[in-house]
């Protein structure tokens, strides 16, 4: 079996999220191991979210939610939903359109493993 390649993004650009999913795209795209995978990724930070293709195209949503999967479309419809609805914090958005995608498509479960970025405070200069 061949080894496959790495990836590198470029230096030069190592907190510009947007920059880097577009390199990683070219990449996919165009190495040889690399566009035979058929996957996507979702990469985000505190200010943008975007959905890497393995056709080598990056998108962000108008409204920074993005779902993946088997029952992602049923779970994006459910968040965009439930984000008019005040009062819900991101985490009780992101379980209750789970538990709707799970109802909804035999191959998505419940069990919802979650991670959240955390804003830093930055001191004033």
């Amino acid at each position: 079996m061949p080894a496959i390649s790495p990836v590198l993004l470029p230096s030069t650009s190592p907190l510009q999220l947007t920059r880097a999913a577009v390199e990683l795209a070219k990449a996919w795209r165009t190495d040889k191991y690399l566009r035979k995978l058929d996957a996507m990724l979702v990469v985000a930070d505190a200010k943008v979210s975007l959905t890497i293709t393995g056709n080598g195209d990056v998108l962000e949503p108008h409204d920074g939610i993005i779902g993946i999967g088997s029952g992602g479309p049923y779970a994006l419809a459910a968040a965009r939903a439930l984000a008019d609805i005040p009062d819900l914090t991101a985490e009780a958005i992101v379980r209750k359109a789970m538990k709707i995608a799970a109802d909804c498509c035999i191959y998505t479960n419940e069990n919802v493993n979650m991670e959240q970025i955390v804003l830093e405070d930055k001191p004033a200069s």
